[in-house]
């Protein structure tokens, strides 16, 4: 999986794209909210206007597919045209038919949805599409949203990291979900 050719993907409510410049403000509005980068690592603390934008423009032409890169993609409500969300990919470094996801829905938009909408949508592209092997999420044991959510994909809890990362002042123990592709053609 390197270099792949990105083309939005579409659900029923919602389209999962590349970044574009514009999404910069609603983007930086989202990931700033204190609720939203509890979780998410010290570096969105104290994130600035400056730092979204640039942080967009790298997303524009990202290596997708390239060993241990992020890739961020953009949520958009179709019917409004409007940002409410990302998801990330993050090809692994040892073996890229892995991947590592992750998902950050803006505040006003949670618990209608759109969360499992997009990440279901993104596991199946993983899997049919590019022919993932593996699919995993990480995510802080303390955030009880995420985890359902991750749950309700069908992801299997495979592990507890203990005081696995760093994180606004301490180490914080983290979940590790995955799921394979023969278990997702089960799961469809």
């Amino acid at each position: 999986m390197s270099n792949i050719q990105f083309s939005n993907l579409e659900t029923e409510r919602l389209i999962i794209r590349r970044f574009r410049e514009s999404d910069a403000e609603p983007f930086f509005a989202y990931r700033t909210r204190p609720e939203v980068y509890t979780y998410q690592g010290e570096r969105w603390v104290d994130f600035t206007h400056e730092q979204a934008a640039q942080f967009v423009r790298d997303q524009l032409d990202s290596g997708f597919g390239v060993p241990d890169t992020w890739v961020q993609l953009a949520v958009e409500l179709k019917e409004a045209g409007q940002l409410i969300g990302d998801l990330g990919i993050h090809s692994l470094p040892h073996d890229t038919r892995q991947a590592e996801i992750g998902f950050t829905i803006h505040p006003d938009f949670q618990k209608k949805g759109y969360g499992i909408e997009a990440v279901l949508r993104l596991i199946e592209y993983l899997f049919t599409s590019l022919q993932l092997h593996r699919v995993i999420a990480i995510t802080d044991v303390r955030n009880k949203a995420s985890i359902c959510l991750i749950e309700k994909t069908g992801m299997r809890r495979e592990g507890l990291f203990l005081k696995n990362t760093w994180n606004k002042g301490e180490y914080t123990d983290e979940y590790l979900y995955a799921l394979l592709r023969e278990e997702w053609s089960h799961y469809e």
